[in-house]
């Protein structure tokens, strides 16, 4: 195996077990100390142990094996190979803390007044967990695997899926926890999202620009002199005038937008700017892969 390879799988492996472990984590020390709830898979272990006092660690691996096996026959080895290694990490760690909270090691965050500060730690710690699973390929349970056949078979959008299914499991838990923990529970799920896409798409966001205006190369050479950035020139033609025109794109980073716009303004007082949002930048002047 090539070592680009080794290296790659190393990263993967490491993002995963860090990722359960920081999200287990969050299950322990935030949620169940102070009766909130999950979504997914993990929202029924965690309703099933306010229920019935069944450990997370073994009801999160049973609930899954069946629907790997399905997963497995529908959607193939590899899509379901990191979501199994997911799941399996996720019930030792769940275990690992649980029974260092019994041991006393850790004393869990347990508060009676100030729940918005726990469900921002409960976010926050899910999310970042969730997040480098989400990167390193895999998954912590089997409601992304339901929604990917159900996808299959009926065509219905991925994320409304998920979400009918959370609907659900939240919902459930109004029969065993106050309905002010559930409304809790949709702020800490909501910032764990944000958190997830956060990571997801990358910690490094930047700008990048479309530009149009009077000589193009001009303003090209401007910014490669003054900002140290590569420009690209693309060919363009006027939908109304009909007339051939060479449009600016260049990505920079957040500190160097000011700097930008001032110099295309200079350049051209009239000329037309598209700023979008881009993340997780690679190449030569930003992140390195």
């Amino acid at each position: 195996m090539k070592m680009g390879t080794w290296k790659e799988m190393l990263r993967r492996w490491l993002g995963l077990i860090a990722g359960t472990a920081l999200y287990a984590f969050g299950i322990e020390y935030f949620i169940l100390p102070n009766t909130l709830m999950e979504g997914g898979v993990t929202g029924i272990t965690v309703l099933l142990q306010y229920a019935f006092g069944f450990a997370p660690a073994i009801t999160s691996l049973l609930l899954n094996i069946p629907i790997f096996i399905l997963g497995w026959r529908q959607l193939g080895r590899e899509s379901t190979l990191y979501s199994i290694a997911g799941t399996v990490l996720l019930s030792v760690f769940l275990w690992l803390w649980s029974f260092a909270v019994d041991q006393k090691w850790i004393v869990p965050f347990v508060s009676e007044k100030d729940f918005i500060l726990v469900v921002l730690y409960a976010g926050v710690t899910l999310g970042s967990g969730l997040g480098l699973v989400f990167r390193s390929g895999g998954t912590t349970g089997g409601v992304d695997i339901i929604a990917r056949i159900v996808h299959r078979w009926r065509g219905w959008s991925m994320g409304q899926i998920i979400l009918a299914m959370d609907v659900v499991i939240l919902g459930s838990s109004l029969l065993v926890i106050e309905t002010e923990k559930v409304l809790y529970t949709l702020v800490s799920v909501f910032i764990s999202s944000k958190i997830i896409d956060f990571i997801q798409e990358g910690a490094y966001a930047a700008k990048a620009f479309t530009v149009l205006c009077s000589e193009p190369e001009k303003l090209a050479s401007s910014i490669t002199k003054e900002l140290d950035r590569g420009v690209t020139l693309l060919p363009a033609v006027g939908a109304y005038s009909g007339q051939n025109k060479m449009m600016i794109y260049c990505v920079v980073s957040r500190f160097e937008i000011r700097k930008l716009k001032s110099l295309v303004r200079q350049h051209d007082r009239k000329a037309f700017i598209i700023i979008t949002d881009v993340h997780d930048v690679l190449g030569e002047g930003f992140k390195e892969d």
